[in-house]
């Protein structure tokens, strides 16, 4: 990247734990976030698990103003951004003008949008709350953290499917090096485990019909049958490395390169040669003046799907040759958390360059012959590495790779 863009602070919102020490540790544990779905009764549709975050209590962590202003992926969102502004340090009243938001969301409000129209077909009448929209509109998200905190940068959502958070990343890093602002907050944010969502996801194959939270997500095994639906919040503080030292900052890592494109070939099913995978991945590279000899670690899409996985592993076995490095999954443990999920996976590989320990894919039973490279199986490895890739795929043919590295 032309200019340095440094990472200063980090917040996350999962369902193996609020808060990033919590969530890296049950990560690099094996713990799994999966269980029988609470959010409503599954009996009308044939998926029964989901990630769910568990004890969130959105008094402890929001402004009382905003709790009834907002909806969960709202305050997931929103909890993560406070996180990560607390680690880094950064007055947000210095030059609020010169701070900005991206926020990645696939689904933004849509179990809102369902609770509503259930709840005035049961009514029999179309009386609407005025918060109705603003509740379902994605942007919000970010506007109230903007609201609250009086910023008054750039501020951009984006929707583009399972790889919304990796391109809130790069989106950020783009206004850094443009000087459009010398600090982001890049926020990924999800909740869409409602009856409407899951039942057509159901329908289109793509979720697991396990009732065992142990084989439901299980990336890269030979029986995998879909995915989890996930949900939660991330979010990183990136700055310029001019502006991180002009302050003081401890600076955490470093985004050495981000890229996106897409397939351009179906609104669901990925690319069979995985052409937009590979080119997303070689990008990223050049832009950060790597080789695949240098990536110790990727955090890799995984999402546990038949066809989604062994596309995956085709792509980085075409990339890097010789040099596949250790890639792990951690939607085994999370589900897939979409738009929040591009973030929190991101803040794996910061913490697994901090940290020398790699996370595992865990629920990996059975070898399968088409996803034959290390997938770091159920058990965390310690690995001195100093730099790490994580990548996020969409529907539509998003594709987003990030690599982040120590700061030197």
């Amino acid at each position: 990247m032309q200019n340095r863009i440094v990472i200063t602070g980090m917040g996350a919102v999962t369902p193996i734990g609020i808060g990033v020490e919590p969530f890296w540790s049950n990560l690099i544990e094996g713990a799994c976030g999966i269980g029988p779905i609470q959010q409503f009764d599954p009996a009308s549709i044939p998926i029964k698990l989901a990630a769910e975050v568990k004890d969130f209590h959105p008094e402890d962590l929001l402004p009382k103003s905003l709790i009834r202003e907002t909806v969960p992926f709202m305050q997931f969102g929103f909890a993560a951004a406070e996180e990560a502004i607390r680690q880094s340090g950064l007055d947000l009243t210095d030059a609020p003008d010169r701070i900005g938001i991206t926020l990645g969301t696939a689904m933004a409000g849509i179990t809102h949008i369902s609770d509503t129209q259930r709840e005035a077909d049961e009514a029999g009448k179309l009386r609407i709350s005025p918060r109705f929209v603003p509740k379902a509109l994605g942007n919000i998200a970010a506007a109230q953290v903007a609201i609250y905190h009086g910023l008054h940068g750039p501020c951009f959502t984006l929707q583009t499917a399972c790889s919304s958070g990796g391109d809130a990343i790069n989106l950020a890093c783009m206004l850094l090096q443009t000087g459009e602002a010398d600090a982001m907050i890049a926020m990924g944010a999800e909740s869409s485990i409602c009856a409407v969502n899951m039942a057509g996801l159901a329908s289109a194959r793509a979720l697991s019909r396990s009732e065992d939270p142990n084989t439901a997500s299980r990336p890269f095994d030979l029986h995998r049958d879909g995915f989890v639906m996930g949900e939660g919040g991330g979010a990183l503080i990136l700055e310029t490395e001019e502006h991180a030292l002009k302050r003081g900052a401890n600076i955490l890592g470093v985004v050495l390169g981000a890229s996106n494109n897409t397939d351009g070939h179906h609104v669901t099913a990925p690319d069979p040669n995985g052409i937009g995978a590979i080119s997303c991945m070689q990008k990223a590279m050049a832009k950060a003046g790597l080789s695949p000899a240098d990536i110790g670690y990727i955090n890799a899409h995984g999402t546990s799907t038949p066809m989604g996985d062994s596309i995956e592993v085709a792509a980085i076995q075409t990339v890097f040759g010789d040099h596949v490095p250790p890639v792990s999954s951690t939607k085994g443990a999370t589900g897939h958390m979409m738009g929040a999920g591009g973030v929190t996976e991101v803040i794996a590989c910061v913490k697994a360059v901090e940290t020398g320990i790699l996370p595992p894919t865990i629920h990996y039973a059975t070898p399968d012959p088409a996803c034959g490279i290390d997938v770091i199986p159920n058990k965390a490895r310690h690995a001195a590495i100093s730099c790490a890739m994580s990548n996020a795929f969409g529907f539509g043919g998003q594709n987003s790779s990030v690599i982040v590295g120590t700061y030197r």
